[in-house]
């Protein structure tokens, strides 16, 4: 439940109920609310056994859909091609990784293009009733 909160967050929200609660309220407020969480699982664990005692077998029917959207979840295109088509061995893709070099590798900037600055030159503003130039190439 707590998985990213660290020690350092942990201390921080420590001194701050020490602060504010002061120390005479504060072991009341740490079993209140250690008591509260313990409860709230309970009532999360006693559900899920109570549906498993409802529907029987057809709670693992249930529970397979939403197991499998869960892994659909966090799925990426390269998940997807290392599981279905690579067999789950990803060496193939970290092998091309390698063999392909970056764009400042290859051409020696940043913009990936050969003799061309990162930074573009400035351009005049057009005059009034100027057109602005048109790019054919581009168009």
């Amino acid at each position: 439940m707590f998985s990213n909160i660290g020690w350092s967050e942990m201390m921080i929200l420590l001194v701050a109920a020490l602060v504010i609660l002061g120390p005479e309220r504060l072991p009341g407020a740490v079993r209140w609310t250690t008591g509260a969480l313990r409860q709230a699982r309970d009532y999360a664990s006693g559900a899920t056994t109570q549906l498993k005692q409802e529907l029987g077998p057809e709670f693992d029917d249930l529970r397979k859909p939403l197991a499998e959207l869960n892994e659909l979840r966090g799925m990426s295109p390269r998940a997807v091609v290392t599981k279905h088509l690579l067999g789950g061995d990803d060496s193939v893709l970290r092998d091309l990784e390698g063999a392909v070099p970056d764009k400042k590798q290859l051409f020696g900037t940043s913009s990936g293009m050969p003799g061309t600055s990162s930074t573009p030159a400035p351009q005049k503003s057009l005059e009034h009733n100027e057109r602005p130039p048109v790019d054919y190439d581009a168009t």
